[in-house]
């Protein structure tokens, strides 16, 4: 029973991970894939430790604040744009998806869904000319603490103070809430 469980684990990671090997061999998405690390590598752990140390209120100011300055910085350095977005937008003028990114956050939704574990949802491609890419954000436990069905009345005033259009609540553990979102400079639109 163990080794069937493990056998299709193993065909749905593998039907996952193919089409994303194909694209590796664009070194435009290798990029993309590292300037990700890159930004939740340090914004991550900024919210980590501001929840630890000053509680989920201080945290949604490094949501509102930093982490938006972060991905401007990181578009500056190198030339990419760099941006979360998501169907549920916490941040109504900078979260909204574009058409293309629309599309893929309905399919990392669906995959999802299927049990596809979000950190394996991601996607990469040429679109009008410049190389985009997509990868899911998927609620962890931490998340819930400003994203989940029930919160705290204090964090919900702040996030109706940060934002007052805000649509990203009622997430479970594992849906996708959103994505990091990147298009490659214009000089960088290749094939």
């Amino acid at each position: 029973m163990k080794r069937a469980h493990l056998a299709t684990a193993l065909a749905a990671c593998l039907a996952v991970t193919a089409p994303a090997l194909a694209d590796d061999t664009d070194p435009r998405q290798a990029e993309a894939r590292t300037l990700v690390k890159r930004f939740v590598g340090t914004v991550k752990p900024l919210l980590t430790s501001t929840i630890q140390e000053q509680g989920p209120v201080a945290a949604i100011e490094i949501c509102a604040e930093q982490a938006p300055a972060l991905a401007d910085q990181l578009s500056e350095e190198t030339g990419w744009s760099v941006r979360r977005v998501s169907l549920k937008p916490r941040n109504a003028e900078r979260a909204q998806p574009d058409a293309w990114e629309r599309e893929q956050l309905e399919r990392f939704a669906a995959r999802a869904a299927e049990g596809v574990p979000g950190p394996m949802l991601n996607h990469g491609e040429v679109v009008d000319g410049r190389y985009r890419y997509l990868q899911a954000q998927p609620v962890g436990g931490v998340c819930l603490v400003c994203h989940g069905e029930t919160l705290d009345p204090a964090v919900a005033e702040a996030i109706r103070t940060y934002y007052p259009d805000d649509r990203a609540t009622g997430y479970q553990l594992g849906e996708i809430r959103g994505a990091i979102t990147l298009t490659a400079p214009a000089e960088d639109a290749g094939p």
